[in-house]
């Protein structure tokens, strides 16, 4: 029986079975006109369309990336014109982002390099360039705005901390300087996987709750709660750092949120990451 321990995010996979209802919760995706770059996203008329849609799209063009196996991105990377805005949030000439196919939060993107030289890289070989790694690390941080700001489009209305913003917002005559409210930018993360699944250079930006369908296995959840999960921060690593060739996860399964220990009982693992979503998008 094959070590459930080996560190891979064994991410590309089989749909659900077509009978599986989707969760009530079930990740929601943002679509963005595809040739919007990043500094058109804070055009109101973006919000028009944001529109959640199913975590398993059925167009053509995404089922045949499927068939490419591990060299499945290279398709949004060559032509990510040919894509339903369902699939490509934006594009330009040195980055596609995409929705991940098979996300596991509630909202999950990733960053594809164009750079020809790169792309075909690991992460720890590809980011030991210095301006590369600068380049990737300006996109991130454009998504990861992105990413924060749909958060709180999409669970302002059921958070505590959003409450006295929401209800600012709502007043006929606003305060000029609305309340804070939550710091959504805090609920989100970035970085690749040590041995990425997908031989295309991608970087991970998604939403903190590993709420999500897809979330179904030990490595689905170690590669992105262990070392194993490497901030763009994080680069250049040291030639000697053990994430430079990644062997085994060596820890159980640790909550996110509370610290409860799951060893690898995945299935008990999902049922509590429900209730921590809930109580998550609350605070």
């Amino acid at each position: 029986m094959e070590d459930p321990r080996i560190a891979s995010t064994d991410d590309f996979e089989d749909d659900p079975p077509p009978t599986q209802k989707t969760p009530k919760n079930a990740c929601k995706s943002l679509v963005i006109s595809e040739m919007h770059a990043p500094d058109h996203l804070t055009d109101p008329a973006v919000s028009e369309l944001m529109k959640p849609h199913s975590p398993q799209p059925k167009d053509k063009q995404t089922q045949r990336t499927k068939l490419h196996g591990r060299d499945g991105l290279g398709a949004y990377i060559a032509d990510p014109a040919s894509f339903p805005q369902s699939r490509v949030v934006y594009y330009d000439e040195n980055f596609v982002v995409i929705n991940d196919l098979y996300p596991k939060a509630f909202i999950h993107m990733l960053i594809l390099p164009r750079d020809k030289q790169k792309y075909y890289l690991r992460p720890q070989e590809a980011f030991d360039d210095p301006v590369f790694l600068a380049l990737c690390r300006e996109e991130e941080k454009k998504v990861r705005a992105l990413v924060a700001s749909e958060l709180q489009r999409q669970l302002g209305k059921h958070s505590a901390l959003d409450s006295a913003r929401l209800q600012a917002m709502d007043l006929d005559d606003p305060p000029d300087e609305l309340p804070v409210g939550r710091d959504w930018d805090k609920e989100v993360m970035s970085g690749t996987h040590a041995n990425p699944s997908m031989n295309h250079l991608h970087i991970h930006v998604l939403s903190r709750d590993m709420h999500s369908e897809p979330m179904r296995k030990y490595n689905h959840y170690q590669s992105f709660n262990t070392d194993f999960f490497i901030g763009l921060d994080q680069f250049p690593l040291a030639n000697d750092d053990h994430r430079r060739v990644y062997k085994k996860f060596q820890t159980e399964m640790i909550c996110w949120r509370c610290g409860k220990n799951f060893g690898n009982q995945m299935a008990k693992l999902k049922r509590h990451l429900e209730e921590e979503f809930e109580q998550w998008r609350r605070e």
